[in-house]
């Protein structure tokens, strides 16, 4: 059963590495993560400078369009968070079990 819960700060940033491992425009990763604007140009600077991100700039036509990349550094992060994610699953439901 899922709960409805606020996000987390690293959920946020899953949902965003995720969406963007394949190369995503900015609207795009801002309306699958569900954030807002202003939420989203705090989050991509962040995360290329940390380089969990990469910019990649394409011309298509006269429009010029910047993506936003998952780097192999931001793969581990995903594959990180969701290891974690799955002990603290085991680890609650076994200490549900003791009560």
């Amino acid at each position: 059963m899922k709960t409805d819960r606020r996000r987390d700060r690293h959920d946020i940033i899953a949902e965003i590495l995720k969406t963007a491992v394949n190369g995503q425009i900015k609207t795009h990763i801002m309306y699958r993560a569900k954030l807002s604007y202003s939420q989203i140009n705090g989050y991509l600077p962040l995360l290329v400078e940390k380089g969990f991100l990469e910019n990649i700039h394409v011309t298509r036509g006269k429009q010029h369009i910047t993506l936003y990349r998952t780097t192999s550094k931001g793969m581990q992060f995903i594959e990180n968070l969701e290891s974690v994610n799955k002990l603290w699953t085991k680890s609650s439901s076994s200490s549900e079990l003791d009560e």
